[in-house]
């Protein structure tokens, strides 16, 4: 004897409606196990936030204060020697100041 024997003697009595009733709780379990992952998730969002914040500082951690200047002194070297090479041409004195300013870093 089932629990749906107990609350529902009329669907034991009639198959149809058994079958039925069956197809409607087959079609909630997986509503309500995703019910509970969501629950679950919204409730330890915080901590699953932390740790992927500290594997993603393991596979790539962030750069120092002096990684992050040299970086950026060496895309400025670069983009003024660029512009310098592009001004060759039209400009060689303006080449020449801005090669030398690029030297200096």
């Amino acid at each position: 004897m089932t629990f749906l024997n107990i609350a529902f003697p009329v669907a034991s009595a009639l198959p149809v409606s058994q079958i039925a009733i069956s197809a409607v709780v087959g079609a909630a379990r997986p509503l309500l196990g995703l019910g509970i992952l969501a629950t679950m998730l919204i409730v330890f969002k915080p901590m699953l936030l932390g740790m992927l914040r500290a594997a993603l500082l393991v596979i790539s951690p962030k750069q120092s204060r002096e990684e992050k200047t040299a970086s950026r002194n060496l895309r400025n070297m670069l983009t003024i020697r660029r512009i310098a090479n592009d001004l060759d041409r039209s400009s060689p004195n303006m080449a020449a100041e801005l090669r030398a300013l690029a030297a200096r870093g």
